[in-house]
């Protein structure tokens, strides 16, 4: 294997190309129970037939944790994105034609999402009362069994080069509530400074999926809080703001 063309340098791992193979290489401090778990995660997603890149094997080099995947050849969504503003609109529209199909799979042998947002939310800095405040708002929601990929943004899709788009990194897959996904990538979008484009993504995921914007609406709290655990200061801060909003107009 060559080690030369680094894809991508992301927290905690480093990504490469080598012919038909991409290689994922994870810091020798990663978790080796991270690691496995997104295999297996990946390696279930891949059972409900959506495209995205198939396992080829799970090993170690130089002592570090690596998961070897097909190399799909092309631009992510983020990029095209930024190549040809003019064509936000219809990115948008596909990004979100895409999450709608992912969320009409199941994946009943992954996390629960409700499962994952309690253990996060007991794991956050807030006091008990705002703790307890969210845990009975998240199990007041409607329990499904919808796949969620958890980090569902437009640099986690490729478009490979004939056109056919591919969904990468599920390491946060679990089964759920789509509009809890959904509330997530509004806060990916709002994150990085692009509230408008949130609004837009918003507002079109719920015209195509005939979903209640208020609906959407109640999870971001919940998301917020639970997504605070990780991530530097600033987004921390930022996420916690969102904890204190009861109700939406």
């Amino acid at each position: 294997m060559k080690f030369e063309n680094i894809v991508a340098v992301r927290t905690g791992k480093t990504i490469y190309r080598d012919k038909d193979d991409c290689i994922k290489v994870f810091n020798a401090d990663y978790s080796k129970a991270d690691v496995l778990n997104e295999a297996l995660n990946q390696a279930r997603v891949e059972e409900t037939g959506l495209n995205i890149p198939k396992i080829k094997e799970v090993t170690t080099i130089d002592g570090k944790w690596a998961i070897i995947s097909e190399y799909i050849p092309g631009k992510t969504l983020e990029q095209l994105m930024k190549e040809h503003p003019e064509k936000m609109d219809e990115y948008l529209s596909l990004f979100v034609d895409i999450q709608i199909n992912v969320q009409s799979k199941e994946s009943p042998l992954l996390t629960k999402l409700k499962d994952k947002m309690n253990r996060k939310i007991s794991m956050t800095e807030l006091d008990a009362t705002a703790r307890y405040d969210l845990h009975t708002r998240l199990e007041g929601m409607p329990r499904h069994k919808k796949l969620c990929h958890g980090d569902f943004n437009p640099s986690n899709i490729i478009i490979r080069d004939d056109g056919i788009p591919y969904i990468i990194d599920w390491a946060h897959a679990t089964q759920g509530n789509a509009s809890a996904d959904v509330a997530r990538t509004y806060l990916i979008f709002c994150l990085a400074g692009e509230t408008e484009i949130a609004e837009k993504y918003l507002n079109l995921f719920c015209r195509k999926s005939n979903t209640a914007k208020q609906y959407v609406q109640k999870w971001m709290p919940i998301v917020a809080a639970s997504q605070s655990v990780k991530g530097n200061e600033k987004e921390r801060q930022f996420l916690l703001s969102w904890v204190s909003v009861v109700d939406y107009d």
